[in-house]
Order: structure tokens, then sequence, then C-alpha cells
């Protein structure tokens, strides 16, 4: 397979249905599900090939955020905060004065972005990515209505009207049914996919016009909701995210770059009023006039003071640790790098403290709107290669040159990138139906479902999810050469090459019964295969236009020899010493 054009993103969510199908119609892996207890040491599973099991120690090293971002805000009858989690495909009810969790709420709710009460109690959520809009009333019950993809800010004027608009995946702002029983009346409709400019948390006024933010803009606009006439009220903003009216009669508006103003929306005089953590998302005005905010990037929720300070409730940090690369650092320490979605973050691989975090360091590619996302990330020397499946990027970066090689034109999902030793920059892309060769765009070995890679020297590993099996390819000299050289495995996703060449494959349960959850160890030159620690915990979930994987469960070996393992449903970062590995 050659090609010059990119793939569209149909050609994205058509690979990943049709993978999807695939996986819940015909893949299951010859496995049995060992014991989650770490501490036992005797578990075999079926396959001919394997040996006894070593279970090393898991030590956490990394601990993340408790939210695996923190989106919409509202509070509730109950007076508690009700948080909108987008990747943690979860609304969370957070007691306000102490950040304790009462409860996840999960029914019905797929991707919620953003989330308002009614005036007869009933919450409502916007799912973004699968385009519906929930309802959950005061006795418990759930009810939906499909729309668009994008559905993102909603909000309840003083008569009980309900709005809603589209960002991202979409753009315009419509009126909906509170009931869900009629169809949604168009206010602004963007036929080509853009027109308004991604229109966020927005508020009513006192004057009943609808005020709220640009994303892709940088202005704060006013709609007459009858009439859909708007108006530019300030601009001067990078990305502004959300827009509420506080006690002071001010509109204040949070941007993503973590700073947050104060506006006269009768003037249009904009006033710096704080500066948090960039990935500022939303917010809401309690009645008594304290002011909450979250912070997706970092999954923190916290109280504004009056002096602009921020009182955490809930602390931040990484939200979905997916890729992990690790370099040589000062003192013999491993340094190591974990793609983050939105950051890519450097620990201290000895202390676990975070010691640097990039952001915005992938270029999006061309177009009205892109943000820059990680998942996969491998070690290139000094450099990474860093890949997204969510941006349909592949670059190879450096923390102080900056962007390096781009491939963003050649790739369309990748789900993993390397380098082998003649140069070249190989591709695991789940898109373009494979291991693809970005010197020549040459699709060297098919998967069903693209996944985790490893490579060293001329020979690179590539996993296929569906199948279970772990091809090898040899790119010295002539063509490149492939075989399967170990199959039955369970979902396999991050792969690694240890300090003795041994292939160290994480294996999910992925969809089916029989799946299990383990670190394996295959040696290739006798096929053995040996677990090197159970009961592990992957990150799951599922939307319609993500990969089946969900997000990489990744593994990833030191200079030290110390194995390192991301993917805790815990939002963790775990390592295995080198002296502890049998």
């Amino acid at each position: 397979m050659k090609t010059n054009e990119k793939p569209t993103a149909l050609s994205f969510l058509r690979y990943a249905f049709l993978a999807l199908l695939l996986m819940a119609f015909s893949c299951s892996p010859d496995t049995v599900v060992e014991s989650d207890n770490l501490e036992s040491s005797d578990a075999r599973s079926k396959n001919k090939n394997d040996g006894k099991s070593a279970n090393a120690v898991l030590k956490t090293v990394v601990k993340g955020a408790t939210l695996r971002g923190a989106n919409g805000v509202d509070i509730g009858p109950d007076g508690n905060l009700y948080i909108a989690s987008v990747y943690g495909q979860e609304i969370v009810v957070m007691d306000k004065n102490n950040g304790r969790i009462i409860d996840r709420i999960t029914e019905g709710v797929q991707s919620p972005d953003d989330l308002v009460f009614g005036p007869d109690g009933s919450l409502y959520w916007t799912d973004i990515i699968t385009g519906e809009v929930g309802r959950r009333t005061p006795d418990g019950t759930v009810t939906k209505q499909a729309f668009l993809p994008g559905v993102n800010p909603i909000a309840f004027n003083d008569d009980g009207r309900l709005f809603i608009a589209l960002d991202f995946l979409g753009d315009g702002l419509y009126e909906f049914d509170p009931e869900f029983t009629d169809t949604p009346r168009t206010i602004i409709e963007c036929p080509t996919g853009f027109c308004l400019g991604f229109f966020n948390s927005f508020d009513f006024g006192p004057d009943g016009l609808l005020y709220g933010p640009l994303f892709a803009l940088g202005e704060i606009i006013k709609v007459n909701v009858e009439t859909g006439d708007r108006e530019t009220v300030a601009s001067g903003f990078v990305n502004p995210a959300a827009a509420k009216f506080g006690p002071d009669g001010l509109l204040t508006v949070l941007d993503q770059t973590g700073e947050v103003f104060k506006i006269d929306v009768t003037t249009g005089e904009k006033v710096l009023f704080t500066t948090l953590e960039p990935g500022l998302d939303n917010m809401v005005f309690d009645e008594d006039g304290s002011l909450y905010m979250t912070n997706n990037d970092e999954g923190w929720v916290a109280e504004i003071l009056p002096s602009g300070q921020a009182r955490i409730l809930s602390p931040g940090g990484q939200i979905m640790p997916q890729g992990l690369a690790v370099l040589a650092g000062p003192n013999n320490q491993d340094v190591v790098y974990a793609a983050d979605i939105y950051n890519v973050r450097e620990y201290n691989g000895t202390s676990g403290r975070q010691t640097d975090q990039y952001k915005g360091f992938l270029i999006p590619p061309p177009g009205i709107f892109s943000l820059p996302l990680s998942n996969g990330i491998s070690a290139d020397g000094s450099d990474l290669i860093v890949s997204s499946f969510l941006s349909s990027t592949v670059q190879v970066w450096n923390p102080i040159d900056g962007i390096t090689e781009d491939f963003s034109a050649q790739v369309a999902a990748p789900m993993d990138a390397v380098r082998i030793n003649s140069g070249e920059v190989i591709v695991s892309d789940l898109g373009l139906g494979g291991v693809v060769r970005m010197s020549d765009n040459s699709l060297v070995a098919p998967l069903v479902v693209a996944s985790g890679m490893a490579a060293d020297g001329e020979t690179v590993w590539a996993a296929d999810w569906a199948t279970g099996d772990i091809v090898q390819i040899n790119f010295g000299g002539g063509s490149p050469t492939t075989e399967v050289v170990f199959s039955g495995l369970s979902f396999p996703e991050g792969m690694a090459v240890d300090n003795e060449g041994r292939l160290l494959v994480y294996e999910t349960k992925g969809p089916s019964p029989a799946g299990v959850s383990r670190l394996s160890r295959i040696d290739l030159s006798t096929g053995e295969r040996t677990t090197v620690v159970d009961g592990l915990e992957p990150i799951e979930g599922s939307l319609p236009i993500f990969p089946p994987q969900w997000f990489i469960n990744d593994v990833a070996v030191g200079p030290s020899g110390d194995i390192y393992i991301s993917g805790s449903e815990s939002n963790t970062i775990q390592k295995i010493t080198a002296n502890k590995v049998r």
C-alpha cells in the first residue's frame, strides 16, 4: 500500500468500527484468567509455550489525579458539586467543602462535557462524542435524546428554556425541549461544521441575552436566542472556555491559558483577576458567591477564593497516562516520559517526582481547529517519538530543540511509532491497517487492530490486539520480512524489549470474559511465555469513534533495567525494579 494523501477522519472511523465489530464477533484468544493475587506464582495459562509465572512486585511511583479530567460543573439541589468527566465517562458528585467524592454517576453517561440542573431538579448533561443529551430526574430515571456529535455547553434561561451549542466536532446553537419530545430548534446552523467559532460554556445575562466564549476565535459574544443575532463583547483571548456571571454583575471568563478575567459587559472593560494552571475548563458560582472551577488537563477541582488563590478540593496530576518512554538521566537515574493526552510529563524514575511538563509540543495538523493530544511515545536516542490517534499525528520531539520531524501528512490513526537503525520511523496505524514505514508509505505488516510496538535495531515487533498475535518484522537488508512469533495472547497492547533481549507484553482483558490482565515476558529464542506480574488493572472504556483498545496500556524499560507500567485504573505509573524480576 502506497499513498501520498493523508487519510480522512472518516477512514479512521471506518477502521475503528470494523475493528470493533471483528472483535465482538470473531476474536477470542485462547487464554484463561489467572489469579488476581500478586503473591501467587504458580498460575499458568493454556498456551503450550507458557512457562512458570514469576509474579514480581509492583511499586507505585506516580499517583495521578482522582478525576480523569474535570469538565463541566454545577451545584445540585443537595448543595454538592456535580462534575462531568469526558474521559472518565462519569459524573462525579463531590462535597464542595472538603472534596470528598460522594457518588460516581455512570448510568447512561458516555462522554459528559457539560452539565446543568433544570428547574425541576433534573440533571442534564451533554455527551460530546456520542452526540447525545442526557437527563436524570430526581427519582433517578434516565432518558436521552440523540442529536449531533459535539454537543457541549448547556444552560437554562430564567424561563426554563434549554439551550445547547456544538463544539469541536460541530458548530452551532440550538434550543432543546427539556422533555426531549420536540425536535431541537436551530438558532445558528453551521452546515460546513464551522461558522460560529465553537460557542463554549455560556450563561444568560440580566438582559436575557446569552453570553459566552468563542473558543476558536478568542472572543466573547452575546447572542439573541430568538433571532440568532450576535455581537462581540470582548476579544484578545487565546482559547476562552467558559463565561459565567458572578454576584458582582461582572462576567467571569476563564481562558485555557490559566488566566481568569472579569468583564464589564456594558463597557467591554477586561481585567485580569488571577492566573492559574493552564487547562482551565469550567466554573460555577454558588448562591453565596463562592466560585468553583475545574481543570481538564490536570483533573483538579478547586474553590477560587476572593484573592484569586485556588483552594484545591480534589488534587490534579496525570489524568490518563498511556505511552511510556525512558531515557538515561543524571546520576544513573531513569527519566520517565508519559503521554498524558494534553501533556507529556517527565518524572524521576526513582522518586516519581514530576520534573517537567510539556504542553503544546505537538504541532496540530493544518485545519480550523486541532488540539495537541498524545497517546503513544517511544525513546529515540535523546529524542522522543510521539503518536496521537486523536490528532492523527506522529512527530519526533526533543525537550530542547522541539519538533525535528513531522509525519502527520502520512498517518491516519497512529497507535505507536518507533525508529530502527536505518533511521526510518515505523508506525503502527489503525487507520492504515497495520505497520507502515514512513520512508515510502508502504504497508509492511497488515494487522486487524494495530496496537503497541517495540524495536531493537533492525527488528520491530507489532501487536495485533484483535488476534493476539505478535508479528516480528526484520528490516535488515532488502525487503522487510515478517512472521508471527507468538500467538494466543490476550488483547496485547504496549510492548518493550528488556535489557536481556526478551519481549515484554502488556496483555489486557478486552471485551472477552476469558481475557487476562498481566505483563508477560516472551523469550524470543525459545518462544516461551512467562508471567512477570498478573492481576493488573488496565484502563477500560469505550466510545464509538475511539480505537477498540480505548487507550493504550503500556510498558517501558529504563537503562537501569527497571520496568515501568502505565494504564492502571488507579491512574498511576508502577515500577518493577530490575533485581525483583526473575
